[in-house]
C-alpha cells in the first residue's frame, strides 16, 4: 500500500498512515500494530510471534505462537480455545465448559459439578456431584457406579449388582434371583 505520511517519534516508534486509511505503528521492540481503515479492526503482531486481533464487533482473537493456540473471546462472553493437537474448549459465560478432544470425544463440565462425556462410539458417561457414575453403552446396556455398588442393567431386563463387599446379586426378568458371595460361591438361587 502507498504511504500517505510517516511520523517518527523520539521513543523510536514509527507511524505510517496509508492512502487506504490504515494506520501502521512500529515499536522499537519489533511489535507492530495495524488499525484498519474502519478504525475498529486492530491487529497487533508482537515481537514473540503472538498476534492479537480486535474485530469491529469487539471479538478478540489471540494467537499464542509458542503454544500454537488460538483464544477467541466473543462479545457475548463465550471463549473458545483451539489447541494445535485439535482439542477445542468452549467456556460459556454461565461457567459451563465443553471440551472436544482430537478423537471427537466431547466432555461437558456443568457449573453444578456434574460431568457428561460422549465418546465417538456413542457411549455416554455421566458423573453426578456425589461421585456416582452412569454409563450408557451403545449396545443398550447401562451401568450405575456408586460408593456402595456397581450395577449393570441389560436390555433383556437382567440386572447384576456387585456390592463393595464383593457379594453379587443377579435378578433375571423371569423373577429368578441368584446371590453369590465374594468368592463366587452361590449362596442363594431362586430358580423358578
Amino acid at each position: 500500500e502507498e504511504i500517505q505520511r510517516e511520523t517518527a517519534y523520539p521513543d523510536g516508534k514509527v507511524q505510517k498512515v496509508l492512502k487506504n486509511g490504515c494506520h501502521l505503528i512500529f515499536f522499537p521492540n519489533g511489535t507492530w500494530k495495524k488499525v484498519g481503515s474502519d478504525g475498529k479492526t486492530v491487529t497487533i503482531t508482537f515481537f514473540n510471534g503472538d498476534v492479537k486481533q480486535v474485530m469491529p464487533d469487539q471479538t478478540v482473537i489471540y494467537y499464542y505462537a509458542d503454544a500454537k493456540t488460538t483464544h477467541t473471546t466473543y462479545s457475548d462472553g463465550l471463549e473458545v480455545l483451539q489447541f494445535s493437537n485439535g482439542q477445542i474448549e468452549k467456556h460459556y459465560p454461565d461457567g459451563k465448559k465443553e471440551i472436544t478432544f482430537p478423537d471427537q470425544t466431547i466432555k461437558n463440565l456443568f457449573t453444578d459439578g456434574q460431568e457428561e462425556t460422549v465418546f465417538p462410539d456413542g457411549t455416554i458417561v455421566r458423573i453426578q456431584r456425589d461421585g456416582s457414575k452412569t454409563i450408557e453403552f451403545n449396545n443398550g446396556q447401562r451401568e450405575l457406579h456408586t460408593s456402595q455398588f456397581k450395577r449393570r442393567e441389560y436390555p433383556d431386563g437382567t440386572v447384576k449388582t456387585v456390592y463393595v463387599n464383593g457379594q453379587q446379586e443377579t435378578k433375571y426378568v423371569s423373577g429368578r434371583v441368584r446371590v453369590k458371595d465374594k468368592d463366587g460361591n452361590i449362596i442363594m438361587d431362586t430358580k423358578l
